[in-house]
């Protein structure tokens, strides 16, 4: 694991707090040694810091999706406002924690992208899959069309340039077309872990992704129903 923190004090923490959860940490204190290190030693998982001096974290972000390395990427950011946490996830991350943050939930997160990418077995052991059906190819609902198996998805005839959360979320609401997900069983699915009714990051993912398939004059497909949870449908 890659961590880059510019403040002292949680970085230590932080990479204490993480050692001691198990995992190999390599910590930095900026922009400029975290791309280093990750050029260096491909780490499984990086955390990164949003403002740090020189390079920032959105900066490190971008190289890195740019240069197409597609390792997750958790982000660390004392910005609260909706349009600070668009930005993180515009610039490639799969997902964020808003200082002040509990240790729990920074491991919770990691947990759950690590999940996505290695499949794990007792001990932390990583094992082989057993053979799998070959999936349908494409997945299609309210015109709303996906490749699940090349990561790539439709509007229409116009192609969605999507991250890998967004990409499962949509893939969640188009498998179950029509049926309204509580907030608790998308949490489940796509992050491993409810963050409870408090938490702002499905409403941020949701947000990020209406504006991704929103288009003039076509009807919204993702609706909120209030106090349960998201379906899609095309009205």
């Amino acid at each position: 694991m890659l961590l880059a923190e510019d403040d002292r004090a949680i970085r230590h923490a932080l990479e204490r707090a993480l050692t001691l959860e198990g995992y190999q940490v390599m910590a930095v204190a900026d922009g400029v040694e975290a791309l280093a290190q990750a050029h260096r030693n491909r780490p499984d998982v990086l955390v990164l810091d949003v403002m740090m001096p020189g390079i920032d974290g959105l900066q490190v972000c971008r190289v890195l999706r740019a240069e197409g390395d597609r390792t997750p990427i958790l982000m660390l950011t004392a910005l609260v406002e909706t349009a600070d946490r668009i930005a993180g996830l515009d610039a490639g991350a799969d997902d964020y924690v808003v200082k002040p943050f509990d240790v729990e939930e920074v491991f919770a997160r990691l947990r759950a992208l690590l999940r996505r990418t290695s499949p794990v077995g007792v001990g932390g052991a990583a094992v082989a899959e057993a053979p799998r059906p070959v999936p349908e190819r494409f997945i299609e609902a309210a015109g709303i069309r996906m490749d699940p198996q090349a990561r790539r998805a439709w509007r229409g005839a116009r192609e969605l340039e999507l991250t890998r959360t967004e990409f499962e979320l949509l893939e969640l609401l188009v498998r179950n077309a029509g049926i309204v997900l509580d907030h608790s069983t998308i949490y489940d699915r796509i992050w491993g872990y409810d963050f409870g009714p408090g938490s702002k990051n499905l409403a941020v993912y949701v947000g990020y992704l209406r504006r991704k398939l929103d288009e003039p004059d076509a009807p919204q497909l993702i609706h909120t129903v209030r106090g349960v949870g998201y379906v899609l449908r095309e009205d």
